[in-house]
């Protein structure tokens, strides 16, 4: 056995920095890889936090959303009423129906607004009329109203179906929801 195979050659200082800078790169990416990303129990901590905002905003906006659409058809309602009063002023009678002021929006659920001339000759029925909680007619001249969020709706304003409905009453000096009636 030769002198060099007993005894190996000793590592040039030189290779030796370069893997003592390697292993230090090493551990230093390991641990900056260790600090940059997130423990389960934080990503825990940080869904319970946006759940709990989101259930507060969530109906917060949905709210928001509906009054919106409420004080649009309080809107659209009294300008359909004013294109109604210029009717009857030209020609000294209500329309039979809506259609003859030309094309008009749905309400903001997406249905036609209801109407029934009160103030013609015949007079309609008197069971057609909307009426308030006394069960007296809401207007003498028209009845002019949306029938809400849910599409449906009953004559008398006490009924459940109507509650949500957006109705012009008192021949116009009051225009918004039932259930403020």
């Amino acid at each position: 056995m030769s002198a060099s195979e007993k005894f190996p050659p000793k590592p040039v200082p030189l290779v030796a920095a370069t893997i003592r800078r390697q292993r230090h790169a090493t551990t230093t990416l390991m641990i900056r890889a260790r600090e940059q990303g997130f423990t389960l129990f934080e990503i825990v901590i940080a869904m319970i936090i946006v759940g709990a905002l989101a259930a507060i905003a969530i109906p917060s906006y949905r709210d928001y959303v509906e009054k919106a659409r409420i004080s649009k058809a309080k809107m659209e309602i009294a300008a359909i009423a004013a294109s109604l009063k210029r009717h009857w002023d030209d020609n000294r009678q209500y329309p039979a129906n809506l259609n003859v002021l030309g094309p008009l929006p749905n309400d903001p659920w997406n249905n036609p607004y209801q109407y029934l001339a009160i103030d013609i000759v015949p007079a309609p029925n008197r069971g057609e009329l909307r009426k308030d909680k006394n069960l007296n007619p809401l207007n003498s001249d028209f009845d002019l109203y949306s029938m809400g969020k849910d599409g449906r709706t009953v004559k008398p304003l006490t009924g459940a179906m109507a509650r949500d409905d957006v109705v012009r009453a008192d021949n116009g000096r009051f225009i918004g929801l039932a259930t403020d009636h």
